[in-house]
């Protein structure tokens, strides 16, 4: 019996929920408010996701189909699995984008697939959805492809002019977990794929000698998303292939998706899920590796078995292994070093610096700044203050890892 639209769209958006990587930041800023047309790519919205700045931002996240022919161990729509299956045409996606669009539920699309016939008919019927929401109804919404992986680069070129963010999932840290656990996947073949896109996307950025205007060109850059906790990989192996990918392809984001417990499972694939804690621990030395100027073999090096403190974040996890750093005097030390201490972030850290020009810092300006001084006081030396053995005490660790709970018998 053929299923209604909205029995499909329940279907192949629960199917779409294990796909993290679906942020709507960094894109140009477009509306149709003086050009006509149809959305914007912000403003306020069925999937919440939140931008850098922290404005929650609401995009239509589905797979075109959950059919697929590939059989990958850790995926729910894999060829072998017995989940209920459905797809939707070009025009079905592109009706619902459009409807939800003008509800205002919604300021963009996420589309992902399952591979269907092969990876260039599935990658081209996508393209047909960007290009018709684009051409044909001058959407000017965000749009977020997830390239398929060994699809024509012809494809994936069409695809970054009308699409704002492109991704091609590397799916594993490794190349021995991805040969594992899906063996019909090459690794070097998406490797390739986004080493091409990269290349198109900074050919792209080149003001043409005619115009000399930079073309538009999946303006929102590339990202990927890797599994955490199917395989053995532990932090610092993840952590590691985030960097080379970062460095190697210019990637905007890395995404961190725990991995989920599937029916029908492989043997070979853990009975429990990691705890989402790890996933967040690895979002935070992410961070501290692209804006804080930390190394990865910094943040992993003090652990045991190269897996992050689940009690502590990254950076005072850092500070409570390298005590000989500390204090940092915050009136003469420079900002790589502030922005080592717990409890700076980034525009702390430039609210000092320019504080600091006019007046010599003490305690009570970093409490109107809003920065928790339980946190930062063992690390730094302000006016009028200084930590004397705190940093010295040999319990230090307690005074920020979580108090102990009581468990309770049902």
């Amino acid at each position: 019996m053929k299923k209604s639209l909205k029995e499909r769209l329940a279907i192949l958006s629960d199917a779409a929920k294990y796909d993290a990587s679906c942020a709507s930041s960094g894109t140009t800023k477009r509306n149709s408010s003086a050009s006509g047309g149809l959305g914007s790519t912000e403003g306020s919205g069925i999937c919440h996701a939140y931008a850098p700045d922290g404005r929650c931002i609401s995009l239509l996240k589905i797979l075109m189909t959950n059919f697929c022919i590939y059989d990958c161990a850790y995926c729910i729509n894999r060829s072998s699995s017995n989940v209920e299956r459905a797809r939707f045409s070009v025009e079905e996606v592109v009706w619902l984008t459009l409807e939800f669009y003008r509800r205002n539920y919604i300021e963009g699309l996420f589309l992902s697939s399952g591979i269907i016939r092969s990876s260039d008919h599935t990658m081209e019927e996508m393209v047909r959805i960007a290009r018709e929401l684009r051409v044909t109804h001058n959407f000017r919404g965000y749009i977020h492809l997830k390239s398929i992986p060994e699809a024509s680069p012809a494809l994936i070129e069409e695809a970054g002019l009308y699409a704002d963010r492109l991704s091609i999932n590397i799916e594993l840290p490794t190349d021995a977990g991805l040969t594992r656990y899906a063996p019909e996947k090459r690794p070097a073949g998406i490797r390739k794929s986004m080493g091409d896109l990269r290349l198109k996307i900074e050919e792209m950025r080149d003001p043409t000698l005619q115009t000399k205007r930079v073309r538009r060109f999946a303006p929102a850059g590339q990202s990927t998303q890797m599994i955490v906790g199917a395989d053995q990989a532990n932090d610092s192996v993840i952590l590691g292939t985030s960097a080379r990918l970062y460095g190697s392809y210019g990637l905007r984001r890395v995404y961190y998706s725990a991995f989920s417990p599937i029916p029908d499972a492989s043997r070979n694939l853990p009975l429990v899920k990691p705890p989402l804690m790890r996933e967040h621990r690895l979002y935070q030395a992410d961070w501290l590796y692209r804006f804080y100027g930390f190394g990865i073999e910094e943040i992993t090096r003090d652990q045991p078995d190269g897996m992050l403190d689940l009690d502590l974040d990254p950076k005072l996890a850092w500070a409570l292994a390298n005590r000989q750093r500390f204090p940092v005097d915050i009136n003469k030390a420079d900002r790589e070093m502030l922005l080592r201490v717990p409890g700076f972030g980034t525009k702390i850290v430039r609210a000092i610096l320019t504080a600091r020009r006019y007046r010599t810092l003490r305690l009570e300006d970093l409490a109107r700044l809003k920065v928790s001084l339980k946190k930062v006081q063992a690390f730094i030396v302000a006016e009028g203050w200084t930590p004397s053995r705190l940093i010295d005490r040999p319990d230090l660790r307690t005074m920020f890892a979580p108090k102990p709970e009581q468990l309770v018998l049902l």
